[in-house]
C-alpha cells in the first residue's frame, strides 16, 4: 500500500478546529527535520491553523512520553504527534528505548484519551530510517499526523 501522502487526499480528516501538538526527539537532528516537515504538511493538508500548532523538541524518543503527558495536562490540545528515531545498534539498548518508548506514548493515549500518532521510526539500520522519514519516499511524519488527527476526529 502507498503512504497516505501518494494517497488520494481527498479523505484527509479536518483539521479545521483542532489544536496539534508535534513533539518530536532530537537525536537524529536531520530525520527529526524531514519527520517535522511531513507533520507540518500533513496539519496545511488537514487545515489546522498555524496558531493552533506547537511544535516542540526533546532529546531523544525515551523523553516522547513524559512530554505528551504534559502537552496533553496543559489542556490545549486535541492530539500529539511524537516523532523520532531509534536505530537497532549492537546492544540491547534499541530494545529499551523503542520499546519503552511505544509503550510510554500508548499509555498516555489510553490513560488521557487524546490521541497521539506514532511517528516513531525504529529501524534497523540508518538508511531504513532515512527512507522512512524522508518526505520524497516514506514520509512518516505526513503518516502519523494524519493518523493523529483521523482519531481526533472520531471524538
Amino acid at each position: 500500500m502507498k503512504p497516505i501522502a501518494e494517497r488520494d487526499r481527498s479523505h484527509l480528516p479536518d483539521g479545521t478546529r483542532k489544536r496539534v501538538a508535534v513533539v518530536t526527539a532530537d537525536f537524529y537532528a536531520d530525520l527529526a527535520t524531514w519527520l517535522e516537515d511531513g507533520a507540518t504538511r500533513a496539519l496545511d493538508a488537514c487545515g489546522v491553523a498555524t496558531e493552533a500548532r506547537s511544535f516542540v523538541r526533546v532529546p531523544g524518543c525515551f523523553e516522547l512520553p513524559l512530554a505528551a503527558q504534559r502537552l496533553i495536562e496543559s489542556g490545549r490540545y486535541d492530539a500529539i504527534v511524537a516523532l523520532g528515531v531509534v536505530v537497532r545498534g549492537e546492544t540491547p539498548h534499541f530494545d529499551f528505548v523503542a520499546g519503552e518508548c511505544s509503550r510510554g506514548i500508548m499509555n498516555v493515549g489510553l490513560s488521557t484519551g487524546v490521541p497521539i500518532g506514532f511517528g516513531v521510526l525504529t529501524t534497523d539500520t540508518l538508511a531504513q530510517a532515512q527512507e522512512r522519514a524522508d518526505p520524497a519516499r516514506g514520509d512518516k511524519g505526513f503518516d502519523a499526523t494524519i493518523a493523529a488527527l483521523a482519531v481526533a476526529a472520531i471524538f
